[in-house]
């Protein structure tokens, strides 16, 4: 009898694992329609007010994931920090983005306590939480990878980087170097990096940023990539933006574009693939922090950037 009854469970078994197997014709599956990335904007009003708490870019419903997301990789999201308080960030990821956009605190997290204020971008490795605590009224920018890490139904058990912190001072300073002597080229930026991660050259071995300055009364021609980008505008005056679109004109310009402006404080998405270039018709110099997922994507050699000429 017990005999049987464990011929039955495997038997049962079997049959389970069969009906999981699918086949597909090729030409009806090998470019499946994937869910849209759609330039998606979050204004600055998101943090400027309301009680302390964490503002998520949430697009799972759009990208059909059963774990938040801003895009398959990444997920973006702002902290508002009330003066005197402090807000714990949770997450299981291997890299995580903060850009202090205002305000002034620390965080305690395992490796110690880090001190920062406006201006200021640090990075963590994959630390289980970070405890945040401001000064005056704060808000950060915050980028992480978890979605990497739901898709592969992994945990991120090793650290693959040291806590590090990029201050504004060092940015500028680095940024203002940069402008001697890149004038006139189609990026005047400097790019953050690791050197834990010498062939990607990015801030982490899944993230890559930029920190860019679009001069007043500039056209940076249009570029595309792979990869998407959370752009976050850290200062911008009066009719700068970014077009957008799918293909260019003969004349090397976009076609049919779409037009995202820049309000410090805000983010936009740019999709993967599509041409854009970033434009600042006012007199005042403007800068874009790009946080994206080419540390994936550029060590799987398929970042494919190009610029007009």
């Amino acid at each position: 009898m017990q005999q049987h009854k464990v011929e039955q469970i495997q038997e049962a078994a079997q049959q389970k694992w069969e009906r999981q197997a699918e086949v597909k014709e090729y030409m009806s599956a090998v470019n499946p329609p994937m869910p849209k990335i759609e330039i998606v904007h979050y204004p600055s009003a998101l943090h400027q007010e309301g009680e302390t708490r964490i503002i998520s870019f949430d697009q799972s419903e759009k990208l059909q994931t059963p774990y938040p997301a801003t895009t398959p990789n990444l997920l973006a999201n702002y902290l508002r920090i009330c003066a005197g308080d402090t807000l714990k960030t949770e997450v299981s990821a291997s890299s995580q983005l903060f850009y202090v956009i205002r305000g002034k605190g620390r965080t305690q997290m395992k490796h110690g306590t880090m001190e920062w204020k406006e201006g200021d971008l640090f990075t963590l490795p994959a630390v289980p939480d970070a405890l945040h605590s401001a000064d005056e009224d704060t808000a950060i920018y915050w980028v992480h990878d978890a979605p990497i890490i739901e898709y592969l139904g992994a945990k991120p058990n090793k650290e693959r980087f040291e806590p590090v912190l990029y201050t504004k001072e060092r940015l500028n300073k680095e940024l203002d170097d940069v402008r001697k002597v890149a004038a006139g080229r189609n990026r005047t930026g400097i790019l953050l990096s690791n050197p834990n991660f010498p062939l990607t050259m990015t801030i982490t071995h899944t993230l890559w940023a930029l920190y860019n300055v679009l001069p007043g009364n500039v056209t940076q021609k249009p570029h595309r990539h792979n990869s998407i980008a959370l752009d976050f505008v850290v200062s911008a005056g009066p009719d700068t933006y970014t077009l957008l679109g799918k293909e260019l004109n003969e004349d090397g310009s976009i076609k049919d574009p779409i037009k995202a402006m820049w309000t410090p404080g805000s983010v936009f998405v740019t999709p993967p693939g599509w041409w854009h270039s970033h434009h600042n018709d006012s007199g005042e110099d403007a800068i874009v922090l790009p946080i994206q997922d080419a540390g994936l994507i550029m060590n799987m050699q398929l970042l494919d950037f190009h610029h007009v000429e």
